[in-house]
């Protein structure tokens, strides 16, 4: 569960009491918060923890909006193509596409009632799109480079007002959605650095921005354009400064259903915050830091405790992501129709926490091994009667039964990935869609098809082999995801008997024991390519006993020796590749370790490898 540092999740009474308590034993029990009707709350959600569909774009997905008044869902790559999807009773249906944008999409927005649509790129253009007629119904050409856009319009309002942020100045520009590139009005001096997120509460009929120093602005899109009078008087009185205290800038703004919060997910100290709109009070915080990761990790307390391999891997995605501004944009944290739960995309999975118990009740995508991104909510019924009589519900036609059919359906967008994911719910069994989730509804390139060749020709490379040796089995795993080419010479040098007979010609205690030598003096051996090969570092270290690693004289010259390691020795990382790891036959290695040696640490009674087994 999150670390929150609001509410606490028992009741608040006699917290403010002084003096010393009684025993804990006689002490009276606080009630815990009870949040009534959570199942029903929680039967409106996708239940699946795993995705069960994902559909493609041909460049990496970016934006996923979903309009639930209109059934529709807009997805948009990083190449500037918009597509429209249908929402059926049960999942989606393609209905058509645009190439929208020359340049790489920066923002997109759609209006409060789902029927209108903008996306702004670095070609400089608003591109403004009906959305129950998906046309376009508009183009905008800017003078300056945009950075983030909102509809300013409440449900069914005749005015469709557009803001848009400048990326070099700290200017907001309000365009009429139907009109020319002259804008309506400018905001020159409401922030004094650019503007990086923008949103609308149509419920209260203001506007949130938030600059790259983390100060937030409230201000109403009509008018003078000042903060509204039923907010808070002083922004001291707030929590408004948050971010600007803890160095950290908000990458989204959104509003829960209801205009009373917002929940904001900043960087680069990775925190989720609940605010109450018209005080500014922060109610919840949810600290999802690479930090609290890994001491949750490390002491057992995750949602999910994964194994030292696969949390490196994602910790090195976490860092990257620390270092990419453009990606960080992407990432949302968003409402639920009830507006009691927020959902928000962490290291682990999507996490979906309930903000009155303050708990988290689901975590979608962890086992996916993916690290999503940006995400959008439907929770409607697709196939919902505008005009119902007591006769229609009453009877048993099949079509109005459909009519009362929800599918809330999870949307995400991914790192790196040409495709965006859905989650639903679904009560069978995971092997029985495995095979079917990823639709391949584009053809695929020749980029597309040399990965999938790489990545077939890395799936035929075994995981595992056993050296059988003179003195017993040692049993190795083997990385071919993180160092193909290492795992490749191995794996081949084994099956073609390269090793057979090979000694273990040199040993350190409390260090390593080296073979792979047909000379047997330490230098000779070649690789399967009959010259040197490169070296594959990755997330996998020297940072525990029995790793196994390639042996060199220097940078880029491995050939067929290896060692195994017999205590933690850090300082070979980024030197020596480290492709697999022993996992029976320790022992084995600890004997070899202990032999008698010369001053060359040469065995006096070498052991041998007698052959390999490629498992």
């Amino acid at each position: 569960m999150p670390a929150s540092q609001a509410e606490s999740e028992e009741s608040s009474d006699g917290d403010d009491d002084f003096g010393p308590s009684l025993p804990s034993v006689d002490a009276p029990r606080k009630k815990r918060r009870v949040f009534k009707h959570e199942k029903i709350y929680l039967n409106n959600m996708p239940s699946f923890e795993r995705y069960t569909k994902s559909y493609m774009h041909r460049a990496d997905v970016r934006f996923v909006n979903v309009a639930s008044d209109t059934n529709f869902v807009l997805t948009m790559s990083e190449d500037g193509i918009l597509k429209f999807w249908k929402k059926l009773s049960k999942g989606i249906e393609f209905v058509k596409q645009f190439a929208a944008h020359s340049g790489s999409i920066t923002g997109t927005s759609l209006s409060a009632d789902g029927k209108l649509y903008a996306s702004i790129a670095t070609d400089n253009t608003i591109k403004i799109f009906d959305v129950s007629n998906f046309d376009m119904i508009n183009i905008i050409n800017l003078k300056f480079s945009p950075r983030c856009v909102c509809w300013l319009q409440k449900r069914n309002q005749a005015e469709a007002y557009i803001a848009v942020s400048d990326k070099n100045s700290s200017r907001i520009m309000i365009y009429d959605s139907r009109g020319d590139q002259e804008p309506l009005y400018v905001l020159p001096e409401l922030h004094k650095v650019p503007v990086v997120a923008l949103n609308f509460n149509p419920i209260y009929d203001c506007v949130l921005s938030v600059d790259e120093l983390g100060m937030i602005e409230y201000w109403q899109p009509s008018g003078d354009y000042d903060k509204p009078d039923h907010v808070f008087q002083f922004k001291s009185s707030t929590d408004l400064y948050e971010f600007r205290k803890n160095k950290c800038v908000p990458s989204s703004i959104e509003f829960s259903p209801d205009g009373k919060h917002f929940a904001t997910f900043s960087f680069p100290d990775r925190q989720v915050r609940i605010f109450d709109y018209k005080s500014g009070k922060m109610t919840r915080k949810y600290d999802e830091s690479i930090s609290v990761a890994n001491e949750m990790q490390q002491s057992g307390t995750a949602l999910r405790i994964l194994d030292d391999i696969d949390f490196g891997r994602r910790m090195a995605v976490e860092r990257d992501l620390d270092k990419d501004d453009d990606k960080q944009q992407r990432i949302n944290a968003i409402f639920d129709d009830s507006g009691y739960y927020v959902i928000y995309a962490t290291y682990l999975g999507i996490k979906v926490v309930n903000i009155v118990t303050n708990k988290c009740v689901r975590l979608f995508g962890s086992e996916d091994n993916i690290r999503f991104l940006n995400l959008s909510m439907y929770q409607g019924t697709p196939n919902r009667k505008d005009i119902m009589t007591v006769e229609m519900a009453a009877s048993d036609n099949t079509l109005v039964s459909e009519s009362f059919t929800t599918d809330p359906t999870l949307f995400a967008t991914a790192l790196t990935k040409k495709r965006f994911y859905l989650f639903t719910k679904y009560d069978g069994e995971f092997i029985s869609i495995k095979g079917e989730r990823d639709v391949f509804n584009e053809k695929p390139t020749r980029a597309d098809r040399e990965k999938s060749a790489e990545v077939a020709k890395k799936r035929q490379l075994s995981n595992a082999v056993t050296l059988h040796t003179s003195m017993g089995d040692i049993h190795i795993r083997l990385f071919p995801e993180h160092a193909p080419l290492a795992v490749e010479n191995f794996v081949t040098h084994c099956r073609n008997g390269y090793y057979d007979s090979t000694i273990f010609h040199r040993v350190i205690k409390k260090f390593m024991i080296q073979c792979g030598d047909p000379l047997g003096d330490g230098t000779g051996g070649e690789s399967i390519w009959g010259k040197e090969f490169k070296d594959e570092f990755s997330v996998l270290k020297h940072d525990r006993p029995f790793t196994v690693s390639m042996a060199n004289r220097g940078p880029n010259t491995n050939g067929s020796q290896f060692f195994i390691t017999t205590e933690n020795t850090p300082w070979l990382d980024n030197k020596h590749t480290v492709f697999g790891r022993v996992t029976s036959g320790m022992d084995i290695v600890k004997r070899i370790e202990n032999l008698k040696c010369d001053k060359d640490d040469k065995p006096e009674d070498p052991p041998s490898i007698v052959s390999t087994s490629v498992l």
